[in-house]
């Protein structure tokens, strides 16, 4: 396994629509245990593979204390979401912004399993919100995007400085 370098904000292949996986391999399944170290060593709950500069639609989610509920979710699709709810979301490929979103409370995904099976979940709460969070970014969205446009602006000017600052120190 790999740690893989996650793209930050506002690296312009974050908005890169991801593409549906076509055959699990064994590099996909290589994938997914790479993407699995890589949020466990950042310390996050969830990863899409375009956080990773790989633009195939591929997530892992583990809510986990113990980190060892790892759930692999290729091609997922929302199929139903129902009630609206407002969570303080924060995202690791936009280290330290937090900001609350509103998003569906409930949903409904279809998607396959690790070894190409189909199945269906039904989420709410904090997993609810994640696989919408992870979804997004298959997508090319950023949770921010839900923001006000000022917002934005201020938080693209924050990123491109920590950017220009982490550049000098290298």
């Amino acid at each position: 396994m790999a740690l893989l370098p996650i793209l930050k904000y506002p690296n312009e292949r974050l908005h890169i629509v991801a593409q549906p996986v076509k055959e699990i391999d064994e590099r996909i399944k290589k994938l997914t245990q790479d993407m699995a170290e890589t949020m466990y060593e950042a310390r996050g709950i969830g990863l899409a593979a375009t956080q990773v500069d790989v633009h195939e639609r591929v997530v892992v989610i583990d809510l986990s204390e113990e980190r060892n509920d790892l759930l692999v979710l290729i091609n997922p699709v929302i199929t139903h979401s129902e009630g609206t709810t407002t969570y303080e979301e924060g995202c690791l490929s936009i280290p330290s912004i937090y900001d609350k979103v509103q998003r569906a409370e409930r949903v409904r995904i279809e998607y396959q399993d690790i070894n190409g099976a189909n199945q269906t979940l039904d989420a709410d709460g904090l997993l609810a919100i994640c696989i919408q969070h992870e979804i997004d970014h298959l997508n090319g969205k950023l949770f921010i995007e839900y923001l006000s446009p000022m917002k934005q602006n201020r938080i693209k000017t924050k990123m491109k400085k920590r950017e220009r600052e982490e550049a000098k120190q290298q």
